[in-house]
């Protein structure tokens, strides 16, 4: 899976935890709409707003929705908090 990092997602909201792979050509905000909508489809609620936003557990870096996946340190292994 050379276009794609694993990563562990933690949602504190949902008290749940998985794991997801990420495409990495895709924008942060793209693949917080995807993650959102796959979280739904597992049968959890989840609403999708703007202020959702995508955290790094270890340095807790905010990335910004514009920012490309591969241009940020999200690599295999990363753990992700979705608030």
């Amino acid at each position: 899976m050379e276009n794609k990092v694993l990563v562990k997602l933690i949602i504190p909201e949902l008290e749940i935890s998985l794991d997801a792979y990420l495409p990495i050509s895709k924008r942060i905000g793209n693949i917080i709409a995807l993650l959102i909508k796959a979280i739904n489809e597992l049968g959890y609620s989840f609403e999708n707003n703007k202020s959702i936003a995508l955290y790094n557990r270890i340095t807790s870096e905010i990335y910004s929705p514009n920012d490309l996946v591969y241009k940020t340190n999200i690599r295999n292994g990363t753990i992700l908090v979705l608030l």
